[in-house]
């Protein structure tokens, strides 16, 4: 599968599973833009339904703007009735990788490879809410902290930047505000001038 050439051309989704000390299992739902790398969403939940996947697809949604492909497995949470009304409703392509064919969404395989490489498996929860802040934790580190080969040795959120205009810039050329630079040098060659002026 191409690589993306912008952001949000394709999100990539795929399922963690983890146990807690106590025995009970936990899942995370891990999103990736495939493009910018960045990891746009990891939740944590002793479950997770489609219907709880349809919710937090329209929160990212919300934040930033629809993707044009989903990509994920067939599990039954990602061919439920809830994913497939959402995608029709969202107008967003969804694409299901053949079975037992992980690599072919290798985005999410690597991402969920660092994750369990790095956090789950240095770390022994002992609750849900321990879980959480440790992955949101990882998560702002993995976009803000971590430089990408591929990126250019950018990391994701730097990279993301680079595909919309500063909005200060932007106001700037808008307010005019380089001819407002510009004023205070003028106001001071005016002095220089009147006392050559009186000097002569």
């Amino acid at each position: 599968m191409m690589i993306p050439l912008r952001p949000n051309e394709r999100w990539s989704l795929d399922f963690v599973a983890d146990p807690m000390t106590d025995g009970r299992r936990f899942r995370m739902l891990a999103i990736v833009d495939d493009c910018t790398r960045e990891g746009l969403a990891l939740v944590a939940d002793t479950s997770l339904s489609g219907v709880r996947v349809a919710r937090e697809l329209d929160r990212l949604l919300a934040e930033r703007g629809r993707p044009k492909m989903i990509v994920s497995d067939n599990g039954s949470e990602f061919t439920s009735h809830a994913i497939l009304a959402w995608a029709d409703a969202a107008r967003v392509e969804w694409h299901y990788v053949a079975p037992g064919k992980p690599m072919q969404n290798g985005f999410i395989e690597s991402f969920n490879g660092r994750l369990r490489d790095e956090l789950l498996n240095e770390t022994l929860f002992s609750s849900l809410a321990q879980a959480r802040a440790a992955l949101a934790r990882w998560q702002l580190d993995y976009n803000t902290m971590r430089p990408h080969s591929k990126l250019g040795w950018q990391t994701p959120t730097a990279f993301a930047s680079t595909f919309h205009p500063r909005r200060d810039q932007t106001l700037r050329i808008i307010n005019g505000s380089t001819s407002a630079h510009a004023a205070p040098h003028a106001r001071e060659d005016k002095p220089n001038r009147q006392n050559e002026l009186t000097a002569g």
